[in-house]
């Protein structure tokens, strides 16, 4: 719908003016109501009546009481009012994290070990935000930070993009995950102890497999004779017996299950760096904004 030039000369100021003279009974109380001088009251309302072309109220009485004009016009914008200072009050509450809703991505090694615990006490003090975790491998989480489907990621590196931030939060080593009843389980490790063992590895395209892939690690231990998509998959598989698992320390220790069971290996040295996934062109909301300070002030703690 096209707008009527001429209504452009009448704003918010002008409606509340009214609204406020019709609430207190008097300019003078309304002037109070809207902290202002009765005389900038005075020069809103004949504004109002001068955009109009009618007057507004008679001045005939004292006090000026409004005419059936103004009576019909504030019946009319009394909803809009309501609507705007609801609307108002929760961009204000917005603003001021109280309301929202926070979408985080996250390796499940980094919910586990980082982000379940932030965000516990980040939730506790916002009653009313509403999250969304979303898990997944790292080049998917990166790219839904990039298309805005997440506020933030916490995960391994990622792809590479101008549109793309990521800032280093910690980092764990690499060993051998197996049953606290395996053999391995306590012993001094080396990688010439799995020669003969199951191992279990992860699809070529997550962040965990590219790293052994890129590492010294020996070729004959790449390649595994059993795949999974993601780690808890893995480590589901080592709990039943299936077979053993090279991966990073914080992500065998994901559910603290006292089956599984993290053994240093002794001749093999790679670290995991987690990140802090961010999008370079689009600014964060002040949730996002906030939940990524108390990440980042937990690291230095």
């Amino acid at each position: 719908m096209k707008l009527n030039p001429e209504n452009l000369n009448i704003n918010l100021r002008h409606i509340r003016a009214l609204d406020a003279v019709a609430r207190e009974g008097s300019f003078v109380a309304a002037a109070k109501r809207l902290g202002i001088v009765p005389s900038a009251l005075s020069e809103l309302v004949r504004h109002l009546e001068e955009a109009v072309g009618a007057a507004l109220f008679d001045r005939n009485t004292r006090p000026p009481s409004m005419t059936p004009l103004a009576l019909t016009f504030l019946g009319e914008t009394a909803p809009l009012l309501a609507e705007m200072d609801k609307a108002v009050t929760r961009l204000r509450q917005s603003a001021g994290l109280e309301l929202g809703v926070l979408k985080i991505g996250a390796s499940p090694s980094a919910i586990s070990e980082l982000v379940a615990p932030l965000l516990a006490d980040f939730l506790a003090e916002r009653p009313m935000v509403h999250c969304l975790v979303h898990d997944d491998i790292a080049e998917t989480l990166a790219q839904m930070v990039i298309e805005g489907k997440l506020d933030i990621a916490v995960a391994g590196r990622a792809l590479q993009s101008p549109d793309l931030a990521q800032l280093e939060l910690m980092r764990d080593d690499f060993g051998l995950a197996c049953r606290a009843d395996d053999v391995l389980a306590g012993a001094r490790v080396q990688l010439a102890d799995l020669k003969d063992r199951v191992l279990i590895g992860l699809a070529s395209q997550t962040g965990t497999q590219q790293l052994l892939a890129d590492s010294d690690l020996p070729r004959w231990l790449l390649n595994t004779r059993i795949n999974a998509h993601s780690t808890i998959a893995q480590l589901c598989m080592v709990r039943a017996g299936v077979g053993v698992a090279l991966l990073p320390q914080n992500a065998v220790n994901l559910f603290n299950d006292p089956k599984i069971l993290f053994a240093p290996i002794s001749d093999f040295q790679l670290q995991r760096k987690l990140y802090i996934l961010e999008p370079k062109k689009r600014g964060l909301s002040p949730l996002a904004r906030a939940f990524v300070a108390k990440i980042r002030a937990s690291r230095v703690e």
